[in-house]
C-alpha cells in the first residue's frame, strides 16, 4: 500500500516548453473543427453529467442513474424536490464541470502529479460506470477507462505528461464551446429544456444570466489553466 501511494504522488519533472503548446495547439484544432469536436464531444458530456450527478449526491438528492446518448447528449435523473437550493446547485453543476475540472487537473499537472491525475481519472469513471443505466453510455466509459488506464500501465511517462496536457487543454477549451452552442440554439428557440432554462424556471433570473455566468467561469478556467501551465 505504501509504495502504491508513493507511486501515486510521484513528481513528475516540469514538462519542456514546447510539450505545453503543442498539447494546446491540438486541444484548440480538436474544439475547434466540426468534424473532431463531434468525435470527441462526448468526452465534455461524461464531465457534464458527472458534475450533475456529483452535485446531487452532495445536495443529498436521490440519484437514480445516468444516461449517454450516440448525439453526445447525456442526462442526469435525480428525485427529490422539483426546486430549492438542491435542485438549482444540481442544475447549475453540469456546463461549469468541465471547465473547474480542468482547472483542477491543471493545477496537478503545475504540481507534477500526472500519475495522481491519471488514477484520479480512472476513478471518476469508475464511479461514472456505477451510475449508468444505458448500454452506449456504459461503452463509451468502458472505452474511455481502457484507454486510460492502458496509458497509465504501458506508456512512458513522457508520453503520459503530454497526453495529461491535451486532457487538461481539451477540458478547459472544450468547456467554453458547448455553452457558445447553447446560446445559440437558445436564440433559436431550440433549446427549452437546458440547464440555464430550467435554472430561469427555478429562481427569478433568466436563462441568459446564467449563460453569462457558464461563460465568465469557463474563461476564467481557461485563463487561470493557461496561468499555472505557463510553460515560460
Amino acid at each position: 500500500m505504501d509504495k502504491l501511494w508513493a507511486h501515486l504522488i510521484e513528481v513528475q519533472p516540469a514538462p519542456d516548453p514546447w510539450v505545453v503548446v503543442v498539447s494546446a495547439l491540438a486541444a484548440l484544432v480538436i474544439v475547434s473543427f466540426r468534424t473532431s469536436w463531434q468525435l470527441s464531444r462526448g468526452l465534455i458530456t461524461i464531465a457534464h453529467e458527472g458534475g450533475h450527478a456529483l452535485m446531487a449526491l452532495l445536495t443529498r438528492r436521490k440519484l437514480e442513474g445516468i444516461r449517454l446518448h450516440s448525439d453526445t447528449s447525456g442526462v442526469t435523473l435525480t428525485r427529490g424536490r422539483p426546486n430549492g437550493p438542491g435542485m438549482v446547485l444540481t442544475a447549475l453543476a453540469g456546463y461549469l464541470a468541465p471547465s473547474l475540472l480542468g482547472l483542477g487537473a491543471a493545477w496537478l499537472t503545475e504540481q507534477g502529479r500526472i500519475t495522481l491525475l491519471i488514477w484520479g481519472v480512472l476513478l471518476f469513471l469508475v464511479c461514472m460506470l456505477l451510475l449508468i443505466r444505458n448500454l452506449y453510455g456504459a461503452l463509451i466509459l468502458l472505452a474511455t477507462g481502457g484507454a486510460v488506464f492502458a496509458l497509465s500501465m504501458y506508456a512512458p511517462g513522457e508520453v503520459q505528461q503530454a497526453a495529461a496536457l491535451a486532457a487538461v487543454w481539451f477540458l478547459l477549451l472544450g468547456g467554453v464551446r458547448p455553452i457558445v452552442e447553447l446560446q445559440r440554439k437558445r436564440r433559436r428557440r431550440e433549446a427549452r429544456d437546458s440547464d440555464a432554462d430550467q435554472l430561469a424556471r427555478l429562481t427569478f433570473l433568466p436563462g441568459g444570466f446564467y449563460v453569462f455566468f457558464f461563460l465568465l467561469v469557463a474563461c476564467a478556467s481557461v485563463v487561470a489553466g493557461a496561468y499555472l501551465m505557463n510553460p515560460l
